[in-house]
């Protein structure tokens, strides 16, 4: 590939530029004169420009966007090693460019086009992308100023491209990142205390907690089954209470209805003895002892006349009542005697007629006991079976109740033990939805972590193999392209460089040296040489080389064998520059360039 034209519209500091490019270029210009700004254009046309700060203070988009906000664009034309010439125009406003082929055609539609990066034509047509391109034909003037400080991480940097294919990464630091990070952010088993070790004791705590939940789930179980069972029994012994209270009422009313049949009976032998009684006093008044007491009271009653007669001196009013209290006393026993015989028989009479209703009352209530006391009997045993015919006893009803309310007593104080018991373990039970969650959300957790761990030790694999692949397929191919340009570039200084565990360089007397001993100019050519070998195996097409202020630290020897080698491969060479060496160089070794001066 070769840059035959740049036009940049406004593009940062530049603006309006029209360059025509040539196999050699030289870009002149003071510090702060665009050269860079130049370089990034060429790179942001072909790759698109980036929004993102990628840890920067401004993304290339900002930092390059006009600040008069005018038209922010620019247009490229190369021809790749085919022969085929492209034109690019870009808006960087936009994120698709526009193709043309060398008939003017629009051909974008010709290239695959990614959401976040746009068109791949550049990608599809040099078979690099942005990142590798920037880590091999462009060597910016921050990646040469070193000094001995900065050396090793120069070496690194090699060591990274031999190793990986890319100076940013290592082979050895992404192993050591990939345990690194399997340890921090998963763990192992020789580990503490990392988040594998601690899902799995946690795992292992809820599963305990589970074990005595359902240890707990068993008990409440067997609360619940030994519950079911009392509250049953305490249903049979309460339906054996309503047995027995029934047949207690059936005997109540029997003892009822006997109760009053004993008052009818007890009022019936009063009227017989008060029959008895009156009897006994008919007799008396028929008797010489009632009539000895009428004569007694008549005698009392003539004395008391007596006297009278000599205390009053009327002897009419004497003789009046010498005759008429014997009379009167006489006839009153008389009359009082016949009168108390027949009332006696009257009360006589009206006891026996109430007697023969008693007993007739008492001969029907016992009649109708007797049959209430069989139907009550019979419908009770038809609904509670003919086991309970003995219970129609007093003694043993009793018995039996009294037994019965024990068992019940004992029964519900079970049954409230088995509450307080059941209310000291639900609250434990409650738990087990929470536990089996955490314990769930645990076992994920373990199966990411454990995914994690095996990505991480796929990774590890995948990049052994890749390397080993490297060192036994590329690296010894590699080892001849990179010996073959340092020997270019030094001048015929070193001839070999083998890449294995370390860089080494041979020296004139055969002798390897690991290139951390050499200078640091000696180190910057390797680093180069590196580069452009590196290339030459990635992409089919032959680069252009942009190098920005990249022998800053040459000495004029090594500038002049640098220069030399480069003036001769195949690649388009663009050397971004604010001094004249690299010119007055070329001069001296009469090699035509193209000077372009911002």
């Amino acid at each position: 590939m070769k840059i035959e034209k740049i036009k940049i519209t406004n593009f940062g500091n530049l603006k309006n530029e029209e360059i025509n490019l040539k196999k050699i270029n030289i870009i002149f210009g003071k510090n702060e004169s665009g050269k860079s700004t130049l370089l990034n254009f060429v790179i942001n046309i072909l790759y698109n420009i980036s929004k993102n700060k990628n840890g920067k203070k401004f993304s290339d988009y900002e930092k390059y966007s006009p600040w008069n906000k005018n038209e922010f664009s620019g247009k490229i034309i190369y021809k790749l090693d085919n022969n085929k010439k492209y034109e690019v125009y870009r808006n960087f406003n936009e994120k698709n460019p526009e193709i043309f082929d060398e008939n003017g055609n629009n051909i974008s539609y010709k290239f695959n086009i990614d959401k976040k990066l746009g068109n791949l034509f550049s990608v599809e047509q040099l078979k690099i992308d942005k990142d590798t391109m920037m880590s091999t034909v462009v060597a910016s003037q921050n990646e040469t100023k070193i000094n001995g400080e900065k050396q090793n991480l120069l070496i690194q940097k090699v060591a990274n491209l031999a190793e990986s294919g890319d100076e940013e990464v290592s082979y050895k630091k992404a192993i050591n990142t990939l345990d690194k990070l399997l340890l921090t952010e998963v763990g192992t088993d020789k580990s503490q205390d990392r988040p594998i070790n601690r899902a799995r004791e946690n795992i292992v705590k809820y599963e305990n907690n589970l074990e005595e939940i359902k240890n707990n789930e068993e008990l409440k179980y067997k609360i619940e089954e030994k519950n079911k069972q009392i509250k049953n029994e305490i249903n049979i012994e309460k339906n054996n209470k309503v047995i027995f209270e029934a047949i207690r009422n059936a005997l109540d009313r029997n003892e009822l209805e006997e109760e009053q049949i004993n008052i009818k009976k007890k009022i019936l032998d009063e009227n017989n003895r008060k029959i008895e009684k009156l009897l006994n006093q008919q007799k008396a008044n028929k008797s010489n002892k009632n009539n000895l007491i009428l004569y007694i009271i008549l005698i009392l009653s003539i004395l008391v006349n007596i006297a009278s007669l000599i205390f009053i001196k009327n002897k009419i009013i004497n003789i009046i009542l010498l005759c008429l209290i014997p009379i009167s006393i006489l006839s009153i026993i008389i009359r009082n005697k016949k009168y108390n015989n027949k009332n006696l028989d009257l009360q006589i009479e009206t006891i026996k007629n109430n007697n023969m209703d008693l007993e007739k009352e008492i001969n029907e209530n016992k009649n109708k006991l007797t049959k209430i006391n069989l139907e009550n009997k019979d419908k009770l045993i038809n609904i509670y079976g003919k086991e309970i015919e003995d219970l129609f006893n007093y003694k043993l009803l009793n018995e039996v109740s009294n037994e019965n309310k024990g068992i019940l007593d004992k029964l519900n104080l079970e049954l409230h033990k088995l509450k307080l018991d059941m209310e000291n373990i639900e609250p434990k039970l409650e738990k087990i939805s929470e536990i089996e969650e955490k314990l769930y959300t645990e076992n994920e957790n373990l199966k990411k972590l454990e995914d994690k761990a095996r990505i991480f030790n796929i990774t590890k694999e995948l990049v052994e193999e890749s390397y080993i692949e490297m060192k036994n397929n590329v690296t010894p191919k590699f080892n001849n392209n990179l010996s073959k340009n340092i020997e270019k570039l030094s001048n015929g200084k070193y001839k070999k460089i083998i890449l294995n565990d370390e860089i080494c360089i041979e020296l004139e007397n055969g002798q390897y040296m690991p290139i951390d001993r050499l200078s640091t100019g000696t180190i910057e050519q390797i680093y180069l040489a590196l580069r452009l070998s590196i290339i030459e195996e990635l992409s089919k097409e032959n680069l252009p080389i942009l190098l920005d202020e990249t022998f800053a630290y040459y000495d004029d020897e090594r500038l002049k064998s640098t220069l030399e080698y480069l003036t001769k491969i195949e690649n388009q060479i663009l050397i971004f520059t604010c001094t004249n060496r690299e010119k007055d160089t070329l001069d001296k070794l009469n090699i035509e360039y193209n000077l372009v001066e911002l």
